[in-house]
């Protein structure tokens, strides 16, 4: 009788929280509709952490194929330590304007739920990942800023779907607003200009992550990188031409207007091997 209690109490918690009930897995590749928004079905290879698409310390990074509204919307790799994602990953198909006043979402796959019966959205009774009480009222100008942005999805849903905190950061609000929002803007109407195959069809891939910093947390608790990143690549109109290129920048205050400039995907490698030792770094797959 106990155990049923259990369970039904467990499954009480579940209908109360927010509906991002996504897909914990061990691999990408072990769900087909995620394995599709990394480029030819190849993960990055972070060394350390994720490398030939297997997780190097199970314990701490999970691996989450975004599910919302029974669609995968992108994926997720998630530092369980740190409480923010290492990247998101999607497929950028054209967006959709407005943004939406969901509540944020955490993901119950990452907790003890019998354990933690008190966990919620809104408080810290969740261990593994943030929780909104971490960014709220946090005295540090420090925004939750998403790696897979709502302004990049491509409809209502999808849009909904970015605002589980498995997919934000800490960013500094004149970064966010500043350059940072600058270069997305730009970033995109580049892939809507030029990310058209012969269909007519918008389609791109793009990776956008967070490097960790040594020491600097939001309310002692989640982490708040030293920088942002994000690739992209995609096969133009004309045959065999792909485009690729990725920005870099520092999350910090930014007192005076500053502009990012477009790198290479091999500097992003030199900047990212500096943080990630002992081995191959590479976000794309060579084409």
């Amino acid at each position: 009788m106990m155990g049923v209690l259990n369970h039904l109490s467990t499954l009480l918690l579940l209908s109360l929280l927010p509906p991002a009930l996504s897909h914990v897995v061990e691999k990408f590749s072990d769900v087909p509709d995620c394995e599709k928004f990394f480029m030819n079905g190849t993960t990055p290879n972070l060394p350390g952490i994720l490398v030939n698409g297997t997780v190097q310390n199970q314990n701490r990074y999970k691996l989450i194929c975004q599910l919302f509204k029974y669609i995968y919307r992108f994926a997720t790799l998630y530092d369980t330590t740190n409480r923010i994602p290492v990247f998101s990953a999607y497929t950028f198909t054209g967006y959709t304007k407005g943004r939406p006043k969901d509540p944020w979402m955490i993901e119950p796959q990452l907790e003890d739920i019998k354990n933690q019966p008190d966990m919620n959205v809104y408080n810290k009774a969740a261990t593994h990942q943030a929780a909104d009480a971490d960014y709220k009222y946090n005295n540090m100008s420090m925004d939750r800023g998403h790696l897979f942005p709502c302004s990049y999805a491509p409809d209502d849903a999808a849009k909904r779907s970015t605002f589980t905190l498995t997919n934000i950061v800490p960013q500094e609000r004149s970064f966010n607003g500043g350059s940072w929002n600058d270069m997305e803007c730009r970033v995109r109407k580049s892939l809507v200009l030029n990310c058209k195959k012969n269909n007519n069809k918008i389609e791109a891939n793009v990776v956008t992550g967070a490097v960790p910093s040594f020491n600097n947390t939001l309310k002692e608790r989640v982490n708040i990188p030293s920088h942002l990143w994000t690739a992209f690549c995609c096969e133009t109109s004309k045959k065999d031409k792909w485009i690729a290129g990725a920005y870099w920048g520092e999350n910090k205050k930014e007192l005076n207007k500053l502009v990012l400039d477009p790198i290479t995907l091999a500097k992003l490698y030199e900047k990212l091997k500096e943080h990630y030792h002992d081995g191959v770094v590479k976000v794309f797959p060579d084409v």
